[in-house]
């Protein structure tokens, strides 16, 4: 179970721990492994590796007081394998950390955190995704006004917004996917990446080193050859791209005045029957409904941006080992897995519990008076007038409109001179009716959002 801290609740959610035990464990893990390869090449004592594992998984090393020792090396795993090799017995001890460096165990250990953080990243993304396609399904043809530039632009439906959602974060948990499959590996690489102190046997040690943790084995040692940490940290990034962006939908589209979305009603801490604050409540206005989710997402992804730049910058690394770039890797990498890992469980429960209200996207759409439509409209002229002398006829009856608080269709077809142009043109009342229903200028919505979910569909099979 990962460390539980004042801020643990919003930003170490789900299933991504990279906290101080679980990197502890996956040092362990690696030591133990190394042994056991160790003794199946014939280089340590039989029963070395299982005595290296036992004394591995009996969890009586101490974190705080590696990190303390830590001071004196420059990283822990110096502590570690004294801490190690004094718990097995003395024929066992030989095999421990043999042919290793510190930075082996330590990327190796970065590796299976990985593995495992990313696997549980994935999982929320597809069970958010789940959610996003329920949305997309069910509203495919709720109709709402699209904003560009934060303006009212013209009218889409709820079913594509989603749609939109569930696109990215099919794509996002694809290159997680990928990069867990395809840019995982062992390191193994003795002092300077040579394995010379195991002679002739290094190459099959770092084989069996790899089968025995489940990673690929590299073409060589990558010490300062970081680009499997900045893949990493790419397909975390893009995966809180993705999960930022639909946070920020979700706060704009549930502000007081906007009000078409919330979120899902959820007790607070203690307080199972739903009374007192709840989820979303605040510690000064008791009539606040703040959504929670979005905004711990946001809060989450908003500092993934920071700890990628690091982890890219860091890559630069001189000759065989490098002095800082390497140590700066290693809280920017664990923070990066976690914030994400975190903003995926957000959004998980964000999507699974999102409320919608169609009746408020119709009103919020009526309310523009028809002037999303304008486009339209100038279209159904522009045949008849030209483009150029439509577009200004529709100019000045927006302007008309907006100056008299009135609908664009009052001014379109209450106004005798321009009634009389459209009469001139041969543009019907019912034609301007037609062209001012915001569900007849949908364009290709339905079949977008009919695409987004059978390729939804397709990669889940």
């Amino acid at each position: 179970m990962a460390e539980r801290g004042l801020f643990s609740g919003v930003f170490a959610r789900g299933g991504a721990d990279t906290g101080d035990r679980a990197w502890l464990a996956a040092m362990l893990h690696t030591e133990a492994a190394l042994a056991r390869a160790l003794e199946r090449a014939g280089l340590a004592p039989a029963g070395a590796g299982a005595a290296v594992t036992e004394a591995a998984d009996a969890g009586t090393i101490d974190a705080a007081g590696l990190g303390r020792e830590a001071a004196l090396t420059g990283n822990p795993v110096p502590a570690l394998v004294r801490a190690l090799a004094a718990s097995v017995p003395p024929a066992a001890a030989a095999a421990v950390h043999k042919g290793a460096t510190s930075q082996d165990i330590i990327d190796t250990a970065a590796m299976l955190l990985a593995r495992s953080a990313l696997a549980a990243v994935a999982a929320d993304m597809s069970a958010a995704a789940d959610a996003a396609a329920a949305l997309a399904a069910g509203y495919r043809d709720t109709v709402m006004i699209g904003r560009t530039l934060l303006q009212q632009a013209v009218p889409v439906t709820f079913g594509l917004v989603a749609a939109g959602w569930l696109t990215g974060l099919d794509e996002a948990r694809a290159g997680l996917g990928r990069v867990r499959a395809g840019r995982l590996a062992v390191q193994f690489g003795g002092a300077a990446g040579t394995l010379a102190s195991l002679g002739a046997d290094g190459p099959r040690v770092a084989a069996l080193l790899a089968e025995e943790l489940g990673l690929p084995l590299p073409v060589l040692p990558w010490h300062t050859d970081r680009l499997r940490i900045v893949e990493v940290a790419a397909s975390c990034a893009c995966a809180a791209a993705v999960l930022g962006k639909i946070a920020r939908d979700v706060t704009l589209l549930a502000q007081s005045e906007v009000a078409e979305v919330r979120e899902g009603d959820e007790p607070g801490e203690g307080d199972e029957a739903g009374e007192g604050t709840g989820r979303g409540g605040s510690s000064a206005m008791p009539h606040k409904r703040n959504p929670v989710a979005a905004i711990a997402i946001l809060g989450c992804t908003r500092q993934v941006p920071g700890l990628l730049a690091t982890l890219t910058a860091a890559a630069e690394q001189e000759h065989q080992r490098a002095a800082g770039a390497w140590h700066s890797e290693w809280e920017p990498f664990s923070g990066l897995l976690r914030l994400t890992g975190s903003a995926a469980s957000w959004g998980t429960e964000l999507l699974a519990g999102l409320t919608v209200d169609p009746a408020r996207m119709r009103a919020n759409l009526d309310a523009a008076g028809g002037f999303p439509l304008a486009e339209r409209v100038s279209g159904l002229l522009a045949p008849a007038v030209g483009a150029v002398a439509a577009h200004d006829l529709v100019a000045e009856a927006s302007a008309a409109a907006a100056a008299a608080g009135l609908p664009l269709r009052a001014a379109l077809l209450g106004d005798p001179g321009l009634r009389g142009r459209l009469d001139a043109a041969g543009v019907t009342p019912a034609q301007v009716e037609s062209a001012l229903d915001p569900a007849g200028y949908l364009g290709a919505v339905g079949e977008f959002v009919d695409a987004a979910l059978a390729a939804h569909g397709a990669a889940a099979d």
